[in-house]
């Protein structure tokens, strides 16, 4: 017991616990005193599971046509198949020169202003992000923002990589653009992630664009599904058998799965992928990754980590990249390699976190 006490007396002295480090502190003293004076811990296991983390996300006075998952007859915004799929048309093609690119970009922003938005592009050295949002009805409770990157490598029409990302989010803010929700909606397409996450670093950088920003949504590749034994592969060091199990995964070798991406300073934004849970629509695997990632940098690799290193919450949202995908950066990433069913049960399963996201009368964080 005395052990438990220096170690938090140390920490206390250094002065920089966050809330995370407190409640397992909490913990610890708890265990130590009841198991110190029972002279066991055979009580562990009815102890642990009181400790919930997750459920700090309230949808209860939501004017959105979203409720719990636990609940029978959930009726919520549908997207539209058969434009995701229009989208995913005039974007395939490679977006790597400046030329193709500003053809993109002209394409971004007709639509959004065609759905009720007013974007602006913000340059940045070597490229430019396209960026909208929609007011909420309560200033106090922040934005959800939603991004993807436009852009590819060279050499590649990048239709699951990244077009399939940038689809979802033309789709979240033309069916929530609408919509009157307590959170802000914000959007952003970035540009040069290929090159280094060049556009998100340039819209992080500056702090009035994170401020009052309560989460972040990134997608990136959530278009490619393959059914074959031993076609889905997992990062070194990753314990992942039970992040799969808990989401009904039964067969781990098949990529069949959306993979929810996030730090473990922000589960409740997790959370709101997995508590609405519609028939038909892919698993949905959580990951929360502590560190920010330092002990799995294969994690780091797209827009969010940009937000994580300024320590704003938010999370990939992906079909697993090249852990799954033969076409990842290859000239066959084309229309015919994206499986539509598996596409648009992605977007509404974004469709769905977001729209929870931004009822939410709750903080974000832990």
């Amino acid at each position: 017991m005395i052990w438990l006490l220096v170690i938090g007396y140390w920490l206390l002295v250094i002065g920089k616990m966050n809330k995370l480090i407190w409640l397992v502190m909490l913990i610890l003293v708890l265990i130590g005193l009841v198991g110190f004076e029972g002279g066991n811990f055979s009580f562990l296991p009815q102890f642990l599971p009181q400790v919930e983390v997750v459920k700090n996300v309230d949808v209860s006075q939501s004017p959105l046509p979203v409720v719990s998952g636990e609940e029978k007859g959930t009726v919520l915004p549908k997207v539209d198949a058969d434009r995701l799929w229009g989208y995913l048309e005039f974007l395939a093609g490679e977006r790597y020169e400046d030329k193709d690119r500003d053809r993109v970009r002209q394409y971004l922003s007709e639509q959004l202003k065609n759905m009720g938005f007013l974007p602006i592009l913000q340059p940045f050295d070597g490229g430019v992000n396209v960026f909208a949002e929609r007011k909420g009805s309560n200033p106090n409770l922040g934005a959800i923002l939603v991004a993807a990157h436009y852009d590819t490598v060279l050499r590649s029409p990048g239709v699951d990589d990244n077009a399939t990302g940038v689809a979802v989010v033309l789709e979240v803010a033309r069916i929530l653009g609408e919509i009157s929700t307590p959170r802000t909606l914000r959007v952003i397409l970035f540009d040069r992630e290929e090159l280094g996450l060049l556009g998100s670093l340039a819209f992080t950088s500056k702090a009035s664009n994170l401020k009052d920003l309560a989460g972040v949504i990134v997608l990136d590749m959530v278009g490619y599904a393959c059914q074959n034994s031993g076609c889905q592969r997992y990062p070194e060091g990753l314990n992942y058998r039970d992040f799969l199990a808990n989401a009904g995964v039964k067969s781990p070798d098949r990529g069949e799965f959306l993979a929810v991406v996030g730090d473990a300073e922000h589960l409740p934004l997790l959370s709101a992928f997995t508590k609405i849970k519609i028939e038909g629509l892919p698993p949905v695997v959580t990951l929360p990754v502590p560190l920010k990632g330092i002990l799995t940098p294969d994690v780091l690799r797209s827009d969010h980590a940009a937000f994580w290193y300024q320590g704003v919450g938010a999370v990939l949202v992906t079909d697993t990249a090249n852990l799954r995908s033969p076409h990842y950066h290859k000239s066959t990433d084309t229309l015919t390699t994206i499986d539509r069913d598996f596409f648009t049960g992605a977007a509404q399963v974004v469709v769905n976190a977001t729209g929870k996201l931004l009822a939410g009368a709750n903080t974000i964080s832990q």
